[in-house]
Formats: C-alpha cells, structure tokens, sequence
C-alpha cells in the first residue's frame, strides 16, 4: 500500500463560478504528488471561502476528520496559507500532526515539518505574517470602498438588480420594475401583494435563483442606490455618479413606509393576501377591523369571518360569504370613482410639494458634517464641539429626511387619473384580470376612499343581500 495522501485547495473568492483557481491548485498539487510517489485518496475543495474569513470550511472539516480517522499520512497544499490563515486553526492541525505523524508538502513552499520545535516556529512565523497579510488587505480593501462610496462609485459585490454588472450603467427592464414598485409603495400597496405580482409575471431576481420574497424585495427598494445616493455601511455618504431610477422623496417615503413596524397588512398571520377585505372590512359587531376570509361549512364557501373571539351584546360576529361581498363592493367603488369630477377632487385636495428647497438644505447639511469632521482633524475644535454640532447636525437631517418622505407619499388615486375607461381598468378585459389593477392596489385606494362595515344580517335570508354591508365614505 503506498503513502496515503490527500489534496486540500482553497481560493477565498470566486465571483464567475468557473472554480478555474481551485483547479488550477489542484493540478500542481497532483504534479507533486506524483514526484514524491504519493497515492492520492481524496482531493478535497474550498471554493469561495475565505480561511481569514471565519466562516466553517467543511472540506477542510473534513481533512481533519480524516486526520483523526487514521486514513492519512501526508496533506498536499498550494500554498501554507491555502490551509491556514488562523492562529487558532494552525495551533489545532500542528497538534494533530504531531498525534498522527502527518507530513504535509506545499507547491509553493516545500515540505513544511511540524515534528521539530524548529519547524513549528517556521510554521508559526510563516502563519502570522499570512495573517497580518489578510487583515492589512482588509484594512485597504475598507478604506478603498469608504473612499469610491465618497466619491459616489460603486464599491463592487453581486450585480445590484437594476443596474448592469458595473454597478452604474441602469439596466432600463429592471429600473422600470424598481420604480413601478417603488411608486406602489408610497401609493398604499401592500409588499406582498408587489411580490406576488412579480413572481406571477415570472420576472427573475438578480441572480436568478428562486423566487422573489418580501425581504428581497424590500432590501432592493430601500437601497440608497435606488434614489442614486452612494452609501457605506448603509450611510448615506454623498450623491452616487449613476442615475436615481426614483426621485430622492419617492424613495424617503417607500423607506419610511417600508420601516415602520406598524404597517403589516395582515395582522401578523404571515402569507399572502387573497382577497380584497382582508383586514380592512369591519365586523359589524365588535367595529374592528377583523374579518378575514377562510374556508368552511358543509359546502365548503369562502366566507369572510370575523377573527375577535370576544363575543359582545350577547350575539356572534359577522360571517359573509366572500366572494359577492367583494363583487360588490368593487362595483361600488367603480360606481363612485366614475362620478363626474370626483376624481379630479381627490388629486386636487393632494397637490404635489416642491422639494427642492428642502433637498438642497439637506445637502448643506451633509457638507457642514464633513466640514465638522475636518476641522475636527486640523484640531481647530474639541472632540466636545464635534459631538455637540454632530447631534444638532443629525437631528436636522433627521427632520429634513421625514419631511422628503412626507412628500413623497402619493394618493392612491393617482393610480386610476386619466383613465379613458375606468371600468377595464379596475376589473381588466380578461377573466383572470391580469391587465387590470392588482390586488395590492384596490385594497390601497379601498382603504383611502371607504370603510365597509358587514353588519349582522338574518339567518333566514337566502343569498348576499347588501342592505346589510354599509359603507362610509371618508372623502
């Protein structure tokens, strides 16, 4: 039986996924293997894991194991630090070479004896310079992205959705998705109801791996990128040298929506909404906003159920089946919408702001921070005077950002101005509705035009009858 050997290669980055790095290692390390007549019984891959990194490298778990397991007598690597960039880590295999007499040989740097005092502190020394080496990489790699953010470039990472692979030129298919959900947003749609629509339109991810989720949704909207703000940290440090796909405002307003923890749509259920009263419908009994839509009874019909178990006046909450309930109350909205003139009323009563003024005073602000922070390194004020100016400075900012957010929230009635037919608009013109309105934004303009209440209604009554729905205008 020969001398039993296996193969460990490692490269902390792989951005194309060609794995061309880890196999370039392992070709030199068969070339050595086979001038020291070595029999290779594993050959085992790190790809795209940084030793320096702290994350686990399960391949090279798994060396140890075998190690441990008696299965091997020599470790072939490119390089000592293809194996090591830890002290910690370096200390455990040095321990376990000499338990189990391993040898380890390196293309780079010839065979690496742990078994003498003298080749341990080689191994020592060689592992903290490796380590120095990944931390002052580190240190430059940080203050080069600090520095491109201040600038306003791009600072590298996976290709940003709405943007191509440099990071600045729009990409104008996936821009128009950002800035159509963006819009929807400050209008009152739901994040889950833009998600639907997304996946149900079959419009890919950045990556494209797997479906779009709320939370990848919401991360892609509230980046400083989307408004061409430049950020580090998730600080926004300057204007960015690429184009905003939203106005600054627009994308304040969806950030302020999108942060607020008071805004779930469903009560904290989880899932998507299906159905157009789902949490704004009022039971007539206890006047909260609880009816919810679920299945049951002998025939099985989706019914709008009051979720208060509370049980008040001596009578049960409201149920309603579901589905006339909602065609009703779409065809009261339509009815409403379609008067003359309302909607020029509704827009009307929400004239757009100019921000302008308040843009440039935020703007001012930032570059008073800056100036701050400078004459704080030339020494002509205190760190007490940096502190005190920092805090009034952030609270100023702090106000000018909620007023750009204030203004960028849009009436949902926006979505439906201008419409020559506001019938086909609202229902579409074909049976699953796919051209008209979204889920999402009928419950966004249902909720700022009306409250419906289902009262209780008499258990003799045969069918939907809507002399027991009544409805409140708020505007």
């Amino acid at each position: 039986m020969g001398v039993r050997a296996a193969i460990y290669v490692r490269i902390s980055q792989d951005r194309d996924g060609t794995r061309l790095g880890v196999e370039r290692q392992e070709q030199d390390c068969r070339k050595l293997a086979h001038t020291l007549g070595l029999d290779v019984r594993s050959v085992l891959v790190d790809n795209d894991i940084s030793a320096y990194s702290g994350k686990r490298r399960p391949q090279y778990e798994a060396l140890l194991a075998d190690v441990e397991a008696g299965a091997l007598d020599v470790v072939i690597a490119w390089h000592p630090d293809r194996l090591h960039r830890s002290p910690l880590e370096l200390e455990t295999y040095i321990d376990l070479s000499e338990r189990f007499a391993i040898q380890t040989h390196t293309v780079q740097a010839g065979a690496w004896d742990l078994s003498t005092p003298s080749g341990r502190a080689v191994a020592r020394t060689l592992g903290a310079w490796a380590r120095y080496e990944s931390e002052h990489k580190g240190e430059r790699i940080r203050r080069a992205r600090q520095q491109q953010a201040k600038a306003g470039g791009w600072h590298g990472g996976i290709r940003p959705y709405g943007f191509e692979k440099d990071g600045v030129t729009v990409r104008p298919s996936e821009a128009a998705e950002i800035a159509k959900a963006t819009e929807a947003i400050v209008s009152g749609v739901s994040l889950r109801s833009l998600v639907r629509d997304l996946n149900e339109r079959g419009i890919p991810t950045a990556t494209g791996r797997g479906p779009w989720t709320s939370v990848a949704l919401k991360d892609t909207i509230m980046r400083p990128r989307t408004a061409g703000l430049s950020s580090y940290h998730g600080e926004v440090v300057g204007p960015a040298v690429w184009a905003p796909i939203v106005p600054e405002d627009t994308w304040r307003a969806a950030c302020s929506i999108l942060s607020d923890p008071a805004r779930r749509t469903n009560g904290g259920r989880g899932g998507t909404v299906r159905w157009l009263g789902s949490g704004l419908y009022v039971c007539g009994v206890c006047n909260e906003a609880q009816l919810r839509v679920g299945t049951g009874g002998s025939v099985k019909r989706n019914t709008y159920r009051c979720g208060n178990r509370n049980i008040r006046d001596g009578g049960s909450h409201v149920t309603r089946e579901a589905g006339s309930l909602d065609a009703y109350v779409e065809e009261v909205i339509v009815r409403r919408l379609s008067e003359p003139g309302l909607l020029d009323r509704f827009l009307t009563a929400d004239p757009e702001q100019d921000t302008t003024a308040t843009r440039v005073e935020l703007i001012a602000v930032r570059e008073r921070q800056d100036d701050l922070a400078g004459l704080f390194a030339a020494g002509q004020i205190t760190a007490r005077q940096l502190a005190v100016g920092t805090e009034q400075l952030a609270a100023k900012e702090d106000q000018l950002a909620k007023a750009l957010a204030s203004a960028g929230r849009r009436n949902p009635m926006q979505m439906v101005a201008g419409a020559k037919d506001l019938r086909a608009l609202w229902f579409g013109t074909d049976e699953a509705r796919s051209d008209g309105l979204t889920l999402g934004q009928r419950r966004a303009i249902l909720d700022v035009l009306m409250t419906v209440t289902v009262v209780p209604a008499p258990r003799t009554r045969g069918g939907f009858d809507p002399e027991y729905v009544r409805i409140e205008w708020k505007a």
